[in-house]
């Protein structure tokens, strides 16, 4: 008996002694949480912004070695690693809009001086290249410019948040890095399609310009845009489209502008490429009214401008896609979208204009990799 309570004894102490040591734990970690608990988190999320930041700067590394593979078939100077790196911080200043009057036109005017001055920096480095090969090189080139930017920028942000300690600054920097990350992989998925001049998912407006001009006389309108007329169940069709297969987006606000100025239409169509939700399937068309097409919107207000002067309806055709897939090689998915797209083009010219009309269909996107 006296050997059964010893022991009971033992054992109520032991329990005393875990219960003790658990309770010691709880109120040291509670502590910590009050002094240390906001510095621990900020220290979580800076190695998550940095594993991050680490993953661009790998994806811009290999932008800027595609660049120079791609320049070192035509030149191979010891000084291209220098001037790729003076093309990658090229920038442009947007005019002032303290005043907004006639701002479009200086947008306009700013981004052809950037582009000619573009176009001529890489003539000086590959002064022999065909200009369908220097479009593409071009588009290669505006890739690894948009990945610096997004490097240096989530850069600024990291470095700025350790140096600060702020929750606040480091806390947007890690939220909003899953989707840096996906438009940095987006860009990165571009470039075997811009180094090896394959259609992409964003070309799927110029592919079905290309499909209705077929076997038309091309000529060109504007800068780097053509045009073609074609008959369809009695209506005389004008088909525009960015002039191919070199990576490139012409002018289609200038286009449409000639073309409603001179002859006058029933109706401007447009065909693009959409940036889908999440849940959306890939390829699907849907119909709307407006001015389809993106960028910074010089050609939309062009567009738009031209449509309300002659008071021409516009009617825009889209094909859904992410923007992965708009950017890489084109997938299947997307080809059978552009069908689809034809189909829907056809029935809304037998729907919304009359035999004898003239009806104007812009195919907007970049045409790498498609002709005319």
């Amino acid at each position: 008996m006296n050997s059964d309570v010893a022991l009971q004894q033992i054992l109520s102490s032991e329990g005393d002694s875990v219960g003790l040591i658990f309770q010691a734990i709880f109120i040291a970690l509670f502590l910590f949480s009050i002094f240390y608990g906001q510095r621990f988190q900020i220290w979580m999320m800076l190695k998550n912004v940095e594993v991050g930041l680490n993953r661009i700067k790998r994806m811009r590394d290999n932008a800027r070695q595609a660049i120079l593979d791609s320049l070192r078939h035509f030149n191979n100077d010891p000084s291209l690693d220098s001037a790729v790196d003076r093309l990658l911080e090229y920038f442009w200043i947007p005019p002032t809009s303290i005043d907004p009057f006639g701002i479009v036109g200086k947008i306009d005017h700013l981004l052809n001086v950037r582009e000619g001055r573009f176009r001529w920096e890489l003539k000086s480095i590959v002064p022999n290249i065909d200009d369908s090969r220097l479009r593409n090189l071009e588009n290669l080139i505006e890739i690894g410019i948009s990945l610096d930017q997004i490097y240096r920028v989530m850069r600024h942000y990291y470095l700025l948040g350790k140096k600060t300690m702020s929750l606040f600054l480091i806390y947007q920097a890690e939220a909003l890095m899953p989707t840096v990350l996906q438009e940095a992989e987006a860009l990165t998925d571009a470039i075997k399609s811009f180094s090896t001049g394959q259609p992409i998912g964003d070309g799927v407006g110029s592919l079905v310009a290309a499909r209705f001009m077929y076997g038309a006389e091309k000529k060109l309108i504007s800068e780097d845009t053509v045009m073609a007329e074609v008959e369809f169940e009695g209506r005389k069709l004008i088909v525009v489209k960015a002039l191919g297969p070199g990576g490139n987006v012409g002018k289609p606000g200038e286009a449409v502008e000639k073309i409603l100025d001179s002859r006058g239409a029933a109706a401007v169509i447009m065909v693009d490429a959409a940036l889908k939700l999440e849940g959306e399937e890939v390829g699907e068309v849907a119909e709307g009214v407006g001015a389809a097409i993106g960028g910074i919107g010089v050609d939309k207000f062009k567009i738009e401008e031209e449509a309300k002067k002659f008071n021409v309806p516009l009617y825009a055709v889209v094909i859904k896609e992410s923007m992965s897939d708009a950017l890489s090689t084109m997938k299947w998915e997307v080809y059978v979208g552009v069908e689809k797209a034809i189909n829907r083009i056809r029935r809304l010219i037998r729907e919304k204009t009359n035999v004898g009309d003239t009806v104007v269909l812009v195919g907007v996107g970049n045409t790498i990799g498609i002709g005319q």
